[in-house]
């Protein structure tokens, strides 16, 4: 259990999680128009940018100074959305690490619409709560499972009537929406650290109910349909032991995380408005650009939701058991998960031992003597040491924490 100077450095960490994880707070697109609130200071703004947009400047994310940091979008939807970002801040000793994953989503219910779900959403009988969901990660991820951390309860309700004001009433179906924040303790070892862990979810779902059709002369009847669906945000903070409640501090600060851009969210705006009207060139290249995103994206969240759901087949106790002896498992799948949504790849030298974050794009990597400048290349004969100055050694590919 958590001690109460513990739990009071969780909380503010809690508070911190869910508010850059709802709806995020849009700012100006510059320091000029005066709408950026200061940020806390010893800390250092990241910028996401929108390859769709010429690399527009998207998400500004706070983090502490001098912490490593990768972000990027992931589409959630072949046409214009606003899409979902990861990103991964890590402190400049590697032990302390913050990491926005790639949503999940899981759907269940009953009629035809049901074929129309997302294919990478996992399939259940029946609702899952954020509890629950958060003891299966814990088994996906192999962690112990320490505890549940209560959230305030006019969170839970400010989430809720956010939620609530979202619901609709169209001509041929009926939207209600909902949400659940949930908080969870873990810990593992990671080597001689003793690592302290928490994850935090915002669960959003969605219960659409579309009324059935009779028969008629041209077309034919269909039952009605209850489709529901939920979506997780997860974002994950770990660090040794004597140094959590420390690093909870830092990141529970107002100000810390992701938030949007108004210029960009302004021009997302356009392009929805825009959907179907225009034929241009230009316009036209952006939204393949956004679809092939998306196209990737899917690729990760199938990989993502297979695992989440393994795990839950498995059983989570089964999971939890394995965790204590399986620690090098944990950081397998989280960091495979957040490299696969960065575009990313890990690569060691073979005789340094120096681990690298290089793009997924190229099969072979190779690293000159000073272990700063890489070459990388589809061609399994190219060698740069015929070619290119210095001494260049091909790389091994590894998960993302640089296990075999």
């Amino acid at each position: 259990m958590m001690s109460t100077r513990g739990n009071l450095a969780t909380l503010l960490l809690v508070l911190s999680f869910f508010s850059g994880m709802g709806t995020l707070q849009k700012l100006a697109a510059s320091p000029q128009e005066g709408a950026n609130p200061p940020a806390p200071p010893n800390t250092q703004v990241e910028y996401i940018t929108d390859p769709s947009f010429n690399n527009m400047q998207a998400i500004a994310v706070t983090v502490p100074e001098k912490w490593h940091f990768q972000g990027r979008l992931v589409e959630t939807g072949p046409i214009p959305s606003i899409p979902y970002f990861v990103f991964r801040a890590t402190s400049p000793d590697g032990l302390s690490k913050v990491e926005r994953l790639p949503r999940l989503c899981w759907v269940w219910g009953s009629g035809p619409h049901m074929q129309d779900t997302p294919r990478a959403c996992v399939r259940l009988q029946e609702p899952m709560s954020g509890e629950v969901f958060l003891k299966n990660l814990a088994g996906v991820l192999k962690v112990e499972y320490v505890e549940n951390v209560p959230i305030p309860d006019e969170q839970q309700a400010a989430a809720q009537r956010n939620a609530q004001s979202q619901d609709r009433n169209w001509q041929f179906f009926t939207v209600k929406n909902t949400a659940e924040l949930a908080t969870a303790a873990v810990r593992f070892q990671n080597g001689t650290f003793a690592m302290k862990g928490l994850l935090g979810a915002v669960v959003d779902c969605k219960e659409t109910d579309y009324p059935g059709r009779r028969p008629g002369p041209y077309q034919p009847g269909s039952p009605p349909s209850a489709v529901y669906r939920c979506d997780a945000g997860v974002r994950y903070l770990t660090a040794p032991e004597d140094q959590f409640e420390g690093v909870a501090a830092i990141w529970g600060r107002p100000g810390m995380g992701g938030q949007m851009l108004r210029q960009w969210d302004y021009a997302r705006g356009e392009r929805i408005h825009q959907w179907g009207e225009a034929q241009n060139r230009a316009f036209q290249a952006q939204l393949q650009l956004q679809h092939d995103q998306f196209e990737q994206t899917q690729a990760t969240q199938l990989r993502m939701h297979n695992e989440f759901l393994a795990t839950m087949q498995r059983g989570t106790d089964l999971s939890m058991a394995r965790a204590q002896a399986g620690m090098q498992a944990r950081s397998t799948a989280t960091s495979d998960w957040v490299d696969y949504a960065l575009g990313q790849q890990t690569v060691r030298d073979p005789g340094t031992g120096q681990l690298s974050k290089v793009s997924s794009a190229y099969s072979y990597t190779w690293m000159d003597s000073s272990g700063q400048h890489s070459f990388q290349t589809n061609d399994p004969n190219a060698d740069p040491n015929a070619t290119m100055t210095g001494n260049w050694t091909k790389q091994v590919v590894t998960h993302g924490d640089g296990s075999q």
